[in-house]
């Protein structure tokens, strides 16, 4: 009987799963394997909430697998000896996965398809993850995009119109050898395992979840609701799109479908929430092309800005959420409980730590990758250099989020601040925004006094900024 391997990697999903629906489609039996190698992904290892993330999903893909009669193989050590070892043990003709696009995946992917290919074993790749692969969008010129918005035009114009696959059905092959999910000894033993427990879902099921959960409560009003953190207006798709647990296909056809069976006066406008999965593939499309900037400055001019000297305490104080400054310490104590981080509160802790702390922004990018759950290297490294200045399309050094303002606007009403900070919850209006205004109660609710003036520290940033820039 023909026999094939499909190789999981960050594509745990069955539905719309290219590898496993060619592999059922042309062997008789499949094997699905997942290999845990994190020595292989180079220095961006994963971090603590994504490997609690990763454990739980692999735990539904093996569930779903059984429930079809098929085992989920397990192994962990070095891909190519462990996937040669599996060709040995069970006569496969050939190894099926589906791509990833980080420098280190790709040359180990190279590597893996080469060899497998010179002992004639065939080797096949699928796109999985994106609407467009990197090398499919250039510009007229033949280059890669830097700017987002024609970026975006061009995509935008040719996302997939066929209907994502379904679940194939499969024959399964029992392999000896193999290890239990556990043994991989990927959940943390620390404090907030409890509150990544409440707050996620981790698998294709969860995914599915929060995708019917965003149709029936936020894609109506996605564009402005976005931006409030008190509420639940995003999709909280980021970290099942990043474990593969869903794919943009999926999800686009899912919100066609849906507006399309609304009555056009009150159908709702996807359009703003594609143009943010459009940001997903940009960042995709710069790394491809850009491997470096994970550690270097996209705009070299950078490379001779003023960042103020490492300072521990004051990095300690950002990652704690005991700035003093309530937006960015709600903020970075949800990421903290959570493994998560509303998008609008992302930008002010960003810009505070790069701006206003002149801390660089490896440091923010690093404590994002381990904490968060939806740690992506690709969305990672586009955010924090869009924020500090130095990215492609970044947001102008002068824009410095304000979190006074910020917090006034989008928590008008105080609930998000309220939620995170409980010292403060007390607090009346107008101090929940600015506590420091009254030194006595400050020091009656136990909340810190700001460890930088806002303006001032401004200030210094804009002129760093200019000296760097008259250099």
């Amino acid at each position: 009987m023909s026999t094939a391997i499909v190789w999981f990697r960050r594509d745990l999903r069955l539905a719309d799963q290219p590898a496993l629906s060619a592999a059922c489609a042309a062997h008789e039996r499949v094997l699905p394997v997942f290999i845990h190698a994190p020595h292989e992904d180079g220095a961006w290892t994963p971090g603590a909430a994504s490997r609690w993330w990763l454990h739980h999903s692999l735990v539904d893909l093996r569930s779903q697998l059984r429930e079809q009669g098929v085992s989920l193989h397990v192994r962990r050590g070095d891909s190519l000896a462990a996937l040669r070892d599996l060709i040995d043990a069970t006569g496969a003709s050939a190894v099926y996965w589906n791509r990833l696009y980080e420098p280190a995946a790709i040359a180990r992917d190279r590597t893996v398809k080469s060899a497998l290919r010179g002992q004639g074993v065939e080797a096949h790749s699928f796109n999985a993850s994106l609407w467009r692969e990197p090398w499919q969008v250039e510009t007229r010129q033949g280059a890669p995009y830097r700017v987002f918005t024609p970026f975006w035009r061009s995509v935008r114009t040719q996302l997939p119109v066929t209907p994502p696959l379904a679940r194939p059905s499969m024959h399964g092959i029992d392999v000896a050898g193999g290890l239990p999910i556990d043994a991989l000894e990927l959940l943390p033993s620390i404090p907030w395992d409890g509150g990544l427990r409440d707050a996620c879902r981790p698998g294709e099921r969860g995914a599915q979840e929060a995708l019917e959960i965003f149709q029936d409560d936020a894609m109506s009003d996605y564009a402005t609701a976005r931006d409030v953190p008190a509420r639940h207006g995003t999709s909280r798709l980021s970290p099942h799109l990043h474990f593969g647990e869903i794919s943009p296909r999926q999800i686009h056809h899912a919100l066609a479908a849906r507006a399309a069976a609304i009555d056009a006066r009150r159908r709702p406008d996807i359009e703003p929430f594609l143009r943010e999965l459009g940001w997903r593939e940009f960042s995709h499309h710069l790394l491809y092309h850009f491997p470096s900037t994970p550690e270097a400055n996209f705009d070299s001019r950078f490379d001779r800005f003023a960042w103020q000297a490492d300072n521990g305490s004051w990095l300690e104080r950002w990652q704690r959420g005991r700035t003093g400054i309530p937006l960015v310490d709600a903020g970075m104590r949800e990421l903290w409980h959570t493994g998560w981080m509303h998008n609008r509160v992302r930008m002010v802790v960003a810009s505070f730590l790069c701006k206003n702390l002149r801390q660089h922004w490896r440091h923010g990018a690093r404590w994002f990758w381990d904490t968060l759950v939806d740690a992506d290297l690709a969305n990672n490294t586009l955010g924090w250099q869009w924020v500090a200045g130095s990215g492609a399309d970044a947001a102008p050094y002068f824009r410095v989020f304000n979190p006074v303002s910020q917090a006034q606007k989008f928590d008008a009403q105080g609930e998000y601040l309220r939620r995170w900070l409980p010292e403060l919850r007390a607090a009346p209006l107008p101090l929940l925004h600015e506590p420091w205004k009254d030194a006595a109660l400050l020091k009656r609710w136990g909340y810190p006094a700001p460890m930088i003036d806002l303006g001032e520290s401004r200030a210094a940033a804009l002129r760093a900024y200019q000296s760097m820039r008259g250099k």
